[in-house]
């Protein structure tokens, strides 16, 4: 039987073109290796898709500020695109009070009123003591008074980590509020990793770019599911970037993930909110942050600023899946896919953040990528791609 889609005697079939599928395929043509990277959206870029208009940089999937302590991660980034120097600085709005993001000594001050480290420690203690916390913190509601006690927990993440999971804060995992930083200094910088920035002009042009090989074809709106058993017949390594339990057919039950939905509106003004990001925090605003784009570079014309609100919501397999939930139910599905990839690991590749079900940052992935490169090709582990682009 003739092929119908590996025409080329391609290496590789890569699905989806997020950051994953994209370094793939990039570093895989730097071997001489050939790929078709499929993409089920009309773009390219996965969730770190941007697009501009009125000299505004629009993240369309919510905002990506690009933060690590990976050198080799960080230089290689650079290499395709100048960055800004952008810092992410939050407010929070809980029914029109506002403080600081993430918690730091602002945000105590602004709160209780305290204008030493030892007086917030003190007033966090106090209330992790009347609430009854002891010993190793069950669930994220008591993970997080363990941190910044009562107060700050019921104003600042109780409603929006509510929304944000569509789950009550004593359902979730320890782990997720420990992403958070927790500051005793007056600093609102709302990550803690050395390198800190944004693209001028996006991060689509990244992808451009990794993708721009003779050795590899890209084809848009194709979807993998509509001629799969071809694609596994015709290639002899797939890359697969997408859901890992629709791939093996939901065979051991539905993973559970949030979605999301995005409201933008352009503006006749300079200036809407003050700021990049406000998260409203209170449980009965419908969403949870609102972004003004023109405050991450400052490159807007003059008299226009565009504003997107982000809506937490419930997924099914009409819409997009953006955050796995990584609770012991959905880890105990999750080990039996992974057990099952394993066994084909001849044939396929498992990757991203919906292929792996984890939650990555950005330098996440791409490292995640770097090692799977690394094994693919037989590459010492020391292996420095930012000097090997």
């Amino acid at each position: 039987m003739a092929n119908k889609f590996n025409t080329k005697n391609y290496d590789y079939l890569i699905v989806g073109a997020g950051p994953f599928g994209s370094i793939f395929a990039y570093k895989a043509a730097k071997f001489g290796k050939r790929s078709l990277l499929i993409e089920k959206r009309p773009y390219i870029g996965g969730n770190m898709h941007t697009h501009t208009e009125h000299g505004i940089t629009v993240h369309d999937f919510g905002a990506h500020i690009f933060h690590t302590d990976n050198k080799e991660v960080w230089n290689f980034v650079n290499h395709f695109a100048d960055f800004n120097n952008y810092q992410n600085q939050v407010i929070a709005n809980y029914k029109g009070e506002l403080y600081n993001l993430p918690f730091n000594m602002n945000t105590f001050y602004e709160m209780w009123g305290v204008k030493t480290p030892a007086e917030a420690k003190a007033k966090i203690e106090e209330q992790k003591k009347s609430a009854g916390i002891e010993g190793e913190p069950r669930n994220l509601e008591e993970q997080a008074i363990s941190l910044i006690g009562t107060d700050i927990y019921e104003k600042l993440i109780k409603g929006y980590t509510e929304k944000q999971w569509g789950r009550k804060a004593t359902e979730l995992p320890a782990f997720i509020i420990k992403r958070l930083p927790v500051r005793f200094i007056f600093d609102n910088n709302y990550f803690n990793h050395r390198y800190q920035g944004i693209p001028i002009g996006g991060y689509t042009q990244l992808f451009d770019k990794w993708l721009a090989s003779d050795l590899i074809d890209v084809k848009i709106d194709a979807d993998f599911f509509a001629h799969k058993e071809d694609y596994i017949r015709e290639f002899p390594r797939i890359v697969y970037t997408g859901m890992i339990d629709r791939f093996f057919d939901y065979q051991f039950g539905e993973l559970e993930y949030r979605s999301l939905k995005f409201e933008s509106e352009t503006l006749d003004m300079d200036n809407y909110q003050g700021n990049s990001v406000i998260n409203y925090t209170d449980a009965q605003t419908p969403y949870t942050r609102v972004m003004e784009w023109r405050h991450f570079d400052g490159l807007a014309d003059p008299g226009k600023t565009i504003v997107t609100r982000e809506y937490p919501q419930n997924w099914d397999r009409t819409k997009e899946a953006y955050y796995p939930v990584n609770n012991q139910k959905n880890t105990e599905i999750y080990k039996k896919y992974a057990k099952l990839a394993r066994e084909h690991k001849k044939q396929f590749i498992f990757g991203g953040r919906l292929g792996l079900y984890r939650y990555f940052d950005m330098d996440q992935v791409i490292n995640a990528t770097f090692n799977t490169v690394k094994q693919e090709f037989g590459l010492a582990e020391d292996y420095r791609f930012d000097t090997n682009y």
